[in-house]
Parts: C-alpha cells; sequence; structure tokens
C-alpha cells in the first residue's frame, strides 16, 4: 500500500478526541516488528549515500552578523561569521601567526580579527590559511571538510526539499551525545520505538510500510500513521515518512494529514572526542513547520515566541534519544550490540 492510499483524517479543526485511548502498558509491543536486520540494512544504505563531505554546522541563526562562531566537525576546529553582505564564511579556527582560538576574535565590518596580534580575516586564502568551502540554506549552515569526509565532494550540500521559508515557522535544537553519528541515524530509522519511548508526544503509531530495497533516498523509507499528542485526549493524527537522502540524515516529512509537507531533519555532526576519547556527536535538528489553514499566518507572526518552544519540545524527545543513541554505542563498543 503506498502513500497516497492512506490517508491521515483532516476535519475542520485539527485536533482529534482519541475515543478509546490504550494504556501504555497496554499498547501492541513492536519489538517483532522493529527487526533489527531491517534496521541495519537501511542504515547501510543510508551510510553508503553521497555526503559531498558536507556537515551541518550549526542553525544559520546561530551565526549572527558581528560575532564569530566556532565548533570543531570531524575533529577539525571551524570558525564561522558573516562578511560585509550577510555572507557565511568558514575556516580553519587556529590562527595562522600563532594559533589563537579564532571563535574568540570580533567581527568588525565582515572582517574577523584575531584578538592576540589583530590578524584581519576578510575570508579569502592567506599564508598558512585557506577558507572552507561552506553553504548557508536559509536555515543551516554546513561547511565543507574534504580530509575529513575522504569522499568525492559535492559542490553544495545534499538539501532536503522543504516548504518555503515565508510560509514556514522553523526551528533549530541542537544536542550533544557520547555516540558516532551511525547511533542518531539507526535512531531515527527506528520508527517503532516511538510511542513506547515518548508516550507524551506519541500515540496509535502503527509503521504501515517499510524500505523496498530500492537504493534510492525517496523509495527507501519507512512510513508510520501516528498522533501527536497534545493535552490529555486531544491529538493530531499525521501519516508520515522517514528517509535518509544522506549518510549523517534522517528526514520525517508530514505526507498526508495536518501541516502536509511539513519536514523534520536530523542532522549528526561528529564532533571531537570528549577527555576520555569517547566520540561525541552533535544532533542539529531542523523543524520545518507549514500548514494551509488560514490560522497558520498567525503562527508565523508568532515565530519568535513560538521557537523556544519548538526547541523545548525536540529537546526532550532527545533526551531520550541521545540515551537511546548512547546505549547503542555503548553496546557497540563493547561488542555486545545484539543487532
Amino acid at each position: 500500500m503506498t502513500d497516497s492510499d492512506r490517508r491521515a483524517p483532516r476535519g475542520r479543526y485539527p485536533l482529534r478526541l482519541r475515543r478509546a485511548p490504550v494504556p501504555w502498558e497496554r499498547q501492541r509491543p513492536t519489538w517483532r516488528d522493529a527487526r533489527a536486520g531491517l534496521i541495519a540494512e537501511a542504515l547501510r544504505r543510508a551510510q553508503a549515500r553521497p555526503g559531498g563531505d558536507w556537515y551541518v554546522l550549526a542553525a544559520a541563526r546561530d551565526i549572527r552578523p558581528g560575532r564569530a562562531f566556532g565548533r570543531t566537525v570531524a575533529g577539525v576546529e571551524v570558525v564561522a561569521w558573516r562578511d560585509a553582505d550577510g555572507r557565511l564564511r568558514t575556516g580553519p579556527g587556529a590562527c595562522p601567526h600563532l594559533g589563537a582560538p579564532l571563535k574568540d576574535g570580533p567581527v568588525r565590518r565582515g572582517t574577523l580579527i584575531c584578538r592576540w596580534h589583530g590578524l584581519a580575516l576578510p575570508g579569502g586564502p592567506l599564508p598558512g590559511w585557506a577558507p572552507f568551502p561552506s553553504y548557508d540554506d536559509g536555515v543551516l549552515a554546513w561547511v565543507r571538510l574534504d580530509r575529513a569526509g575522504g569522499e568525492p565532494p559535492l559542490e553544495r550540500p545534499v538539501v532536503p526539499a522543504r516548504p518555503r521559508p515565508a510560509e514556514a515557522v522553523t526551528a533549530v535544537y541542537t544536542g550533544v551525545g557520547r555516540c558516532e553519528p551511525q547511533d542518531v541515524v539507526a535512531n531515527r530509522l527506528d520508527p517503532w520505538h516511538g510511542a513506547w519511548l515518548h508516550p507524551y508526544s506519541f500515540v496509535d503509531l502503527t509503521v504501515v510500510d517499510t524500505p523496498s530495497g530500492q537504493d534510492t533516498p525517496d523509495g527507501d523509507g519507512f512510513t508510520v500513521e501516528v498522533s501527536f499528542k497534545v493535552a490529555g485526549r486531544a491529538t493530531v493524527p499525521v501519516l508520515a515518512r522517514f528517509t535518509a537522502p544522506g549518510p549523517r540524515t534522517v528526514v520525517m516529512r508530514v505526507v498526508e494529514g495536518e501541516g502536509r509537507g511539513s519536514v523534520v531533519e536530523t542532522h549528526a555532526t561528529p564532533l571531537s572526542p570528549d577527555a576520555a576519547g569517547h566520540p561525541r556527536t552533535a544532533v542539529i535538528e531542523a523543524v520545518v513547520a507549514a500548514s494551509d489553514r488560514p490560522g497558520f499566518a498567525v503562527a508565523r507572526a508568532l515565530a519568535p515566541l513560538l521557537r523556544p518552544v519548538m526547541r523545548a519540545a525536540a529537546g526532550r524527545l532527545w533526551r531520550d534519544d541521545l540515551a537511546y543513541a548512547e546505549r547503542r554505542w555503548a553496546l557497540r563498543s563493547a561488542g555486545v550490540f545484539p543487532g
């Protein structure tokens, strides 16, 4: 059965009341359906897709005019800032003079200035310092690290299709866990855990379609019927599809129901190891919500107030999902992961 054969109910009002709520412990177990081999194969195919050496660095809003932003990605220290025209600039995070941390330097008229000795970096190459390719898609800031990625580089990152920014409300959540990117991606490619691990957000979850084995991002996904819990018995039912367009990205797209076309992009960015040498991964998740209801214009107008609420909701989910990813890494590193 295809996505178009199913329709999440949509009426005059977005909310629905569950008529016969099932207690958490009495819902149908999903462990038989969540086959380890199926998840592992979906992960393998995702990892084989081209990423072009591109990594999500941060939310585009986090890199503001007049100040530098720093993050270590895949073990590479990166500094980012906006030039005089607002364009994203990125490069090595160490000053080529004596290695000062450039993330601490001020930005004046689009030029990054080292705080130690005043070396000015307008964004072009200098002796001992060359910029990294970067890309701002309007929601996320990307950096291309060819030595770290080791893939054939792409001119631009693989950015999933999204609602038009002027017609959507966007928010970006960032969290960090002790795991590798594959553990984050595997978590997202296991939709069966949703109503069990997140009963405060998801109810009545059924996976209605699993990957076909076609090695294409669009033809290799999970389709899920699920209701987002609002309060009490009030829910919002949707049909959503999870796909992995790249090795470190999973996209959930609402294909039917309220907010059709809205997306949640989960990007897993490797960082530097912690003090004990354990891997660390940043989850950078972009929520791009849209709706064709007339009242959604009010939501867009209230976007500055809604973004913290949306980030808090994502943070609550990722508190549990990062524990899942960290547990998976711990078992893998010990050689006892059952999957």
